[in-house]
Parts: structure tokens; C-alpha cells; sequence
């Protein structure tokens, strides 16, 4: 008797080039030109998101109406980019990052990508920022992207933030395909996303679904 879960298809190299290929905006070259400039960075470019997620957040920003959104983790700048794009000319994004080290190629990129004005930008230790937020300041739609120990700690501080219907995405939620096995996590950053997947399955305020997206996309709708 096959698994309920059994009909999937494994990704190689050629399927995902494939995928990558056939969406809309394939071929944008201020993207394109992000992602080359990232690459240059070495092993680290390895945090930027790929092309087939940055693609999905800017549909499904734009199919839930989005306005308000915030993202903690920017990098170099690629899933602002897609994430203002989703949103109306009035819309707005909040972007925190701790690091000053790639804020200038995400800064160039934004203006490149014509979405500069729909950018705020708070540099500095993202759970502090949180907490000093107006109380007002809610979103529509976030996109959790840094440390992944605090990943915990974001979602409990985004929530209250959130309308009703809100979407919160997290990134690198499969752990580069080294969760599921039965032996004990001992890494903190496995452990701790480990954790928030088994914790959201169950919690209450929202309803969650991992997707085998890039690293694993963890999306939840807000209740």
C-alpha cells in the first residue's frame, strides 16, 4: 500500500532549471544582474533565495492584496525586490537586517528594480526592532530570513502584527534536507527550525504548510 505522501517528483539540476524557466519574468535582468553581483560575495551567496521562490512570494503577495508587508533578513536585496513587486504602487515594505556588509548592493538594486520608494530599511538586532515598532504598525504579509535560532522569537513578536488572513513565510525550513531522520538534532539552528515546523503544525492561530520550495518555505496563514 503506497503512502499517502508517495506522489511527488525528486528535483535534479535539469527540473529546476526547467521550473526556473517557466514562469513569468524569466528573463529579468535587474534580478538576473542580483544575482551575478551576489555571487561574487563567494560561499555566502548561498543566503540568497532562489529564483523560483522569489517568483512565488511576489504572486502570492500580490493574490492576497497585500499593502503592508515587513521582511527580517534582506541580504543582498533579491526577495525585497520580488516582494515590492507583489505590492500596489502605495504598498510598503519594512525591511530589517543586522548587517551594514551587503545593504549597499541591495540599496543599488532596489532603485535598479524602479521599488526604492516602496523600501524602509531599520539596520540593527532585529527582535530589539520588533519591539520598538509603533504599536499600530501591522502587515499584511512577512518574510522571516535570518537567524534561524530566533526564528521562534520573530513569528511570536510578527503575529500580534498580522491581519487576519495574513500570510508569514519562513526560508531554509528543510534544513538543506537534513531534517526527518530519526536521530536527535543537535545543531541549535536544525534544532530550533526543527522545532517551529512541528510547533506550527499544531498551533492554533494559524494554518501551516511546508513546501518543498528552494530550502523549504514554510507558509502560514493567520487566523
Amino acid at each position: 500500500m503506497p503512502k499517502q505522501h508517495s506522489k511527488f517528483v525528486a528535483l535534479n539540476e535539469r527540473l529546476v532549471d526547467y521550473l526556473c524557466e517557466c514562469r513569468t519574468g524569466a528573463n529579468d535582468k535587474t534580478l538576473a544582474a542580483l544575482r551575478e553581483e551576489t555571487a561574487k560575495l563567494g560561499e555566502i551567496s548561498i543566503m540568497q533565495i532562489g529564483p523560483e521562490q522569489g517568483s512565488f512570494m511576489t504572486v502570492l503577495v500580490a493574490a492576497i492584496g497585500a499593502r503592508n508587508a515587513i521582511e527580517i533578513g534582506t541580504f543582498t536585496g533579491y526577495s525585497s525586490i520580488c516582494i515590492a513587486r507583489g505590492l500596489p504602487a502605495n504598498g510598503r515594505l519594512l525591511c530589517l537586517d543586522e548587517s551594514a556588509e551587503w545593504i549597499d548592493i541591495a540599496r543599488g538594486f532596489w532603485k535598479r528594480a524602479g521599488v526604492d520608494k516602496k523600501i524602509t530599511l531599520i539596520l540593527g538586532n532585529a527582535t530589539e526592532n520588533l519591539k520598538k515598532l509603533p504599536r499600530k504598525r501591522n502587515f499584511d504579509f512577512a518574510f522571516i530570513d535570518a537567524s534561524k535560532t530566533e526564528y521562534d522569537a520573530y513569528f511570536e513578536l510578527v503575529l500580534p502584527r498580522m491581519r487576519r488572513n495574513g500570510v508569514i513565510l519562513f526560508d531554509n525550513m528543510l534544513w538543506r534536507g537534513r531534517l526527518g531522520k530519526k536521530a536527535p538534532i543537535r545543531n541549535p539552528a536544525g534544532k530550533a527550525i526543527d522545532a517551529l515546523n512541528r510547533k506550527l503544525s499544531r498551533d492554533l492561530r494559524v494554518e501551516s504548510v511546508l513546501l518543498s520550495i528552494g530550502d523549504g518555505v514554510l507558509m502560514c496563514r493567520v487566523r
